[in-house]
Formats: C-alpha cells, sequence, structure tokens
C-alpha cells in the first residue's frame, strides 16, 4: 500500500511538471518588450554637438553604459511573443568629449547624417587620388 501510494505521488508530480512544456491551442502569449523603443522622429532629433544629457532627453537612459567607454552608449530593443522573435533593433551613439559626434544602428539615417557622410566618401576619395604620383 505504502509503495502505490509513493508511486502514484511520483507518477503525479512527473505530469503535472510535464505540462509546463505542452502548448496548448488557444492560449494567449503576451508580447515582452525589452529595451529602449527608438522610434524615427526620435533619431532625427538627434544632431552633432548634443550634450549627453540632451541625448538622453530624446532617447531616454540607455540600455547598456559601458564602465570601460563612457563614450559609446547601446540602445537595444527586443520583442517576443511566447517563443516567437518578433523584432530587435540596435542603435550605437557615440560620443567624443561629452558631445554627440556620430549614431548608428537600425535607424535611417537623417537627412543631415547622411551629408555629412557622403562628404566624408567624397573627401577619403579625393585625398586617394591625390596620394597617387
Amino acid at each position: 500500500m505504502q509503495n502505490t501510494k509513493s508511486l502514484c505521488l511520483i507518477l503525479s508530480i512527473l505530469v503535472i511538471s510535464a505540462c509546463s512544456s505542452l502548448k496548448f491551442p488557444g492560449v494567449y502569449r503576451i508580447a515582452i518588450q525589452q529595451g529602449n523603443y527608438i522610434e524615427q522622429d526620435m533619431v532625427d532629433k538627434l544632431k552633432e554637438g548634443q550634450t549627453k544629457r540632451q541625448v538622453k532627453f530624446i532617447l531616454g537612459t540607455p540600455m547598456i553604459e559601458d564602465t570601460f567607454n563612457q563614450d559609446r552608449w547601446d540602445y537595444y530593443y527586443d520583442v517576443k511573443r511566447g517563443e516567437k522573435h518578433i523584432d530587435t533593433k540596435h542603435f550605437i551613439v557615440h560620443f567624443e568629449e561629452g558631445l554627440l559626434t556620430r549614431w548608428e544602428g537600425d535607424y535611417k539615417l537623417s537627412a543631415e547624417q547622411l551629408k555629412k557622410e557622403q562628404q566624408e566618401a567624397l573627401d577619403k576619395t579625393k585625398q586617394r587620388e591625390d596620394a597617387k604620383f
């Protein structure tokens, strides 16, 4: 009698623990958002020369502030619904001497930033052409 009770107890524990791995149809799985949600209009407000405080006001507190590199902030955004991965964004902001110098990531560049990068590419090309004999 004692063996059957302990056997039933062990079997019931195994069955109950196995239920957590079952996926029942029609059960709602909540979307889990982690990180900083950044929109394109927020990125468009960034301008070179802004202070860290101004950038923090526009984008919010960064997800990662590297203790070894104080001049780089990383903003991550990740959304999952149950096991399904929905969206991931990564945005990086770079500073020099406490002022914003550049940014990069999964968002479009503003017209000002795009012109600057195009001009830098043209300048590098011109330097290479001038260096040739």
